[in-house]
């Protein structure tokens, strides 16, 4: 029997007062993957199952063969809703302008993005059907999907948000299941059992 191997101490890095910033979260040394920035405080995502990434390469490859030439489509990449604020939505659908700044962008600001789209995952719940579509849809951008599993057959289950000018806020456009097939922000369809073949 051998003794356990010692455990090497984790160093956390510690807010600063009033909380970290967009600047903080591309200057601050080895954060994980995919950190996000959500009222000044960090998010580290957990590992994900295969339902969000097979779900996301389905949305992904569907929007890219739709999107008309004035967009383009981006996969988990920040956008910048203010200085305390910079999740990083699943999928993006961005300007064609804001895409042509290069290979070198690593984030986007919110006039950029047209939709933004997550896959809802056990540990993000909370944040993707409550904090971050009241976030995005107070940016300004206009569009905003959420995608969970079905407990019936474990397909994807879209739920299609606009924003509301007066408001400010999204309202529900529509709740899809076996096929996604929307005119806005440009004409989508998709058959969202194709999950399962990919």
């Amino acid at each position: 029997m051998t003794a356990a191997e010692p455990r090497r101490p984790v160093s956390w890095p510690v807010p600063p007062e009033g909380g970290w910033t967009v600047e903080d979260l591309y200057r601050l040394p080895d954060l994980p993957p995919h950190t996000e920035l959500i009222d000044g405080s960090l998010v580290f995502m957990s590992p994900q199952r295969d339902f969000h990434a097979l779900t996301i390469t389905l949305l992904e490859m569907a929007l890219r063969s739709h999107a008309p030439a004035s967009l383009r489509v981006r996969r988990e990449t920040t956008v910048v809703l203010d200085t305390r604020n910079a999740p990083e939505p699943d999928l993006a659908v961005v300007s064609a302008q804001a895409a042509a700044r290069g290979l070198t962008t690593t984030r986007y600001q919110a006039e950029d993005v047209v939709l933004a789209v997550e896959v809802v995952s056990p540990d993000s719940t909370a944040r993707d059907r409550d904090t971050k579509p009241h976030k995005y849809a107070a940016a300004g951008i206009r569009h905003f999907w959420r995608v969970e599993m079905s407990a019936d057959d474990e397909n994807p289950v879209v739920y299609v948000y606009e924003r509301d000018d007066v408001t400010g806020t999204y309202v529900p456009t529509g709740i899809f299941h076996d096929r996604l097939k929307v005119s806005a922000p440009f004409p989508v369809d998709v058959d969202l059992t194709a999950v399962h073949t990919l």
